[in-house]
């Protein structure tokens, strides 16, 4: 265990002033919940969340041959992302091994913004730093420089549109475009890990308390609610987003976590990974990898990360995450099973819960998906 003191976010003594139970989080003193995680959680999905992101990080990467830089350290098509839009991808090793899983976001013709986990943003620093040799293109830690604050749920268009007048209505989702937020210069985002509409605004750490009232003020009305990373958990498990730990590790390859379309074999030029990705993707045809499905539980028993997913009295696979759902009213998991077992509806599937061979439906993911 690393002794070094936790890191604060901007909003520290915010949080601390709202009562937040906080909690270590990848070495980051973070807000888990300020009251109810389920009212929080409820308030996202029914009218609108607030949170504090700023432990994610940001990696900045400019220069002529950024965008061919970016095509050889990861493995989409980053070339191919116009100004102003962004990508979900990932960032493997040479062996297939997903290191992490990104968004990366076009700024400018030659500068993009690389936003990894808060878990894995040194990882993912110093492989971007090693493989940029022979590049020109720099790359630049900008952890310090962003504060980040995510406002999420049906409400949040309203919500912001009160504070800017940057085209929201123009702005899709996996796009980002520059403008003031409550007079704050931000780069606001259509992105988010909850399943719902929403925006995450990147500002400068000095304006993020300024921010975060703005919103606050402007959102009371419909409803909006201060969140901690506990509903953020169950918000993301409900709409079947992986979490990296957890549906993704070095020990897997996109291919077997059922993310293959990331990886962009027909892009020019090598990248890491390359040859291990066409012989996982291979391997995956021939033999179809554990799927990653849902579970619905029939009792009142949690499956938690780690947990035997049986059937027959055989081990057919492992609980990845689990949770009670606020909005199935059930628990839920994540599982990677054995393909024979992957069908919805399979019968005999159970979660061995200390011992206990608990009833799980299998279902197709996500759990939730929001009327477009």
């Amino acid at each position: 265990m690393s002794s070094s003191p936790l890191r604060r976010t901007s909003l520290d003594a915010l949080h601390r002033s709202l009562g937040a139970t906080m909690t270590d989080f990848a070495g980051w003193d973070m807000p888990l919940r300020y009251g109810s995680e389920r009212d929080e959680h409820v308030a996202v999905r029914t009218k609108a969340g607030l949170f504090d992101l700023s432990h994610m990080g940001e990696i900045t990467v400019t220069g002529p041959e950024a965008d061919r830089f970016l095509n050889h350290a990861l493995v989409g098509d980053i070339a191919s992302v116009r100004v102003g839009r962004a990508r979900y991808t990932m960032i493997c090793q040479e062996d297939g091994g997903i290191l992490d899983d990104l968004i990366v976001y076009r700024l400018a013709e030659a500068e993009y913004m690389v936003v990894a986990n808060a878990s894995n943003a040194q990882v993912v620093l110093d492989a971007l730093t090693e493989r940029a040799a022979g590049f020109a293109a720099a790359v630049r830690d900008d952890r310090d420089a962003y504060a980040l604050i995510a406002v999420q749920g049906p409400e949040s268009p309203g919500i912001l549109k009160s504070l800017t007048d940057a085209d929201l209505d123009g702005l899709k989702y996996y796009a980002g475009l520059p403008g003031t937020v409550a007079g704050v210069p931000a780069l606001i985002a259509r992105t988010g890990y909850t399943g719902e509409d929403g925006f995450e605004l990147f500002v400068a750490p000095e304006h993020a308390e300024k921010l975060w009232q703005a919103l606050t003020e402007a959102g009371a009305p419909a409803g909006l609610a201060p969140c901690g990373l506990s509903c953020r958990d169950t918000l993301r498990l409900e709409a079947g987003m992986p979490l990296y730990g957890h549906e993704l590790s070095t020990s897997l390859t996109p291919f077997d976590a059922g993310l293959g379309r990331v990886v962009k074999f027909e892009k020019e030029g090598d990248f890491v990974g390359r040859a291990a990705l066409k012989e996982a993707a291979a391997r995956a045809q021939e033999n179809p990898p554990r799927v990653l499905v849902g579970l619905v539980a029939e009792g009142r028993r949690v499956p938690r990360a780690g947990y035997p997913v049986v059937a027959g009295g055989e081990v057919i696979g492992e609980v990845t995450s689990g949770a009670p759902s606020p909005t199935l009213g059930r628990p839920i998991a994540m599982a990677y099973v054995d393909a024979a077992h992957s069908a919805p509806g399979t019968p005999g599937v159970g979660v061995d819960i200390r011992g206990s061979h608990e009833p799980h439906e299998v279902v197709a993911l996500p759990f939730y998906k929001r009327q477009k």
